[in-house]
């Protein structure tokens, strides 16, 4: 006996609503929760971004408070910049050891450690956004433009990354920093310039990433279809063959950060990084140059060099999990 016409429709819709549609985002995704060392990564992310971000909201002391002791009076605190009489006879309570009231004890200038620590955390990572966040605009314009246009210009921009790559990165900044120095630049805009610096000196592979990823794009049938329409060649560039970059940019995002940190790390302890009374995770660990400090009082030291530990690894397992799964040559 057959069914009604309607009621045989109706079926059939039933059955195409159930239809799964898998996209490309959704198989992306999909791989990416699969693996474990990356959720792992974004989970100490996101302890870390609490830390830094939210944290200072319950510290009961500020990032440049002092903890000194008038001749004859109580424990009191006092905020770095003011201005405190000459006659006063102050003791700092410098590397006090860790207790209830400071988890990680003082630092040589009677500062609470574990608050500075959240305070660097912020400096470290607002680093590391930035300079990423310049190196891969000036690698998506400048790299664009040679993939796409080619000839000359190609010839002219690859010539201007060979520059960049011949170019020493950590001795140059060094010299920069050291010139900054003399100059007496406030540490407010000392931190400004170094991104800059840094983001500055790291576009180069960002570039020439981008340029090779177009040149095999640009001749696609999409590319040939925008061009029949009359696209301006700025919306073909930015509107069609930047998007297909997305994913190879996002996982050079995500890896260009962790090294960035580094490098802010290494300069801060070599003491032409972020300067005081201003805090970094680099200048925090700078404090090991000091032989004493190293062996008898790592609470000031060790807890930065873990937390830069911690977020470099946290960002190389985001950075290998999405290479994996907007990788197409992966299982599913």
């Amino acid at each position: 006996m057959t069914k009604p016409i309607g009621q045989a429709e109706s079926n059939s819709i039933e059955e195409s609503g159930n239809t799964k549609i898998i996209t490309p985002g959704r198989i992306v995704m999909k791989k990416f929760l699969r693996n474990k060392l990356a959720i792992v990564g974004i989970f100490i992310l996101i302890i870390m971004a609490i830390f830094c971000y939210i944290g200072p909201f319950f510290s009961p002391y500020g990032e440049y408070e002092i903890f000194y002791k008038l001749s004859g009076q109580k424990e009191v605190t006092e905020y770095r910049h003011s201005n405190m009489p000459a006659d006063v006879k102050v003791t700092i309570n410098s590397r006090e050891a860790p207790s209830p009231r400071h988890l990680l004890g003082t630092n040589r200038d009677g500062q609470d450690v574990f608050t500075r620590l959240m305070y660097g955390g912020r400096v470290s990572l607002l680093i590391g956004f930035v300079c990423v966040g310049i190196e891969l605009l000036l690698g998506i314009i400048l790299g664009g433009v040679a993939g796409y246009y080619g000839r000359w210009a190609d010839a002219i921009i690859m010539r201007i990354v060979d520059i960049f790559y011949c170019l020493p990165t950590i001795p140059l900044i060094l010299i920069l920093t050291s010139l900054l120095l003399q100059y007496n630049i406030p540490s407010d805009y000392n931190i400004y310039i170094l991104m800059l610096l840094i983001g500055l000196l790291g576009w180069a592979s960002a570039a020439r990433m981008i340029r090779g990823q177009i040149l095999s794009l640009r001749e696609q049938e999409f590319m040939i279809a925008a061009e029949a329409v009359g696209l301006k060649a700025r919306d073909r560039i930015f509107k069609h063959l930047i998007p297909n970059v997305v994913p190879q940019i996002i996982v050079m995002a995500t890896l260009g950060i962790g090294g960035v940190i580094l490098l802010e790390s290494s300069l801060s302890f070599l003491g032409l990084g972020v300067k005081m009374p201003y805090a970094s995770w680099g200048n925090m660990v700078g404090a090991v140059r000091d032989t004493q400090i190293m062996v008898k009082q790592p609470f000031i030291w060790l807890p930065p060099g873990i937390c830069i530990l911690l977020t470099v690894l946290a960002f190389n397992f985001i950075g290998d999990g999405l290479r994996d799964a907007f990788d197409p040559k992966m299982k599913r």
